[in-house]
């Protein structure tokens, strides 16, 4: 039987957000195995945690303040996501979050699941500001 070495979940990470021409500000590392990544979602910044412990690739982001779209509009789009899921705080704030196995993981992986992610987040932001008052 013939087996294939494969690189280390955080070198195959750290060589995916190496290779993206980022923003001063938007991408740091914050610890081996341990990045922290800002982009654009929904016309704000949306600040994404990721992270490599215990052998899972985990990304998540807080995506709106607690009660800005109703729980069951968050279990009603959970249903239709994939790679990702929201999920709450304990103040209720809403979050959006993926998780992959380590030994899952390669740059297109990570590509899909940081996309799915922020796709995910502007979706709800999207549905958040449709139901801000206007202005008077």
């Amino acid at each position: 039987m013939v087996t294939s070495e494969r690189p280390p979940a955080t070198a195959v990470v750290a060589g995916y957000l190496a290779g993206i021409s980022w923003p001063d500000g938007a991408f740091r590392t914050l610890a081996p195995g341990h990045w922290g990544l800002t982009v654009d979602a929904g016309g704000w910044p949306l600040d994404i945690g990721l992270a490599v412990r215990q052998g899972v690739v985990r990304a998540q982001a807080e995506v709106v303040r607690a009660g800005a779209v109703s729980d069951h509009e968050l279990l009603y789009r959970n249903r239709r996501l994939r790679l990702v899921r929201y999920t709450h705080a304990a103040d209720g704030t809403v979050w959006v979050e993926a998780d992959m196995p380590e030994e899952c993981v390669t740059e297109r992986v990570v590509d899909r699941m940081l996309g799915a992610l922020v796709a995910a987040a502007v979706m709800v932001r999207e549905r958040a500001s449709d139901d801000r008052p206007a202005s008077s």
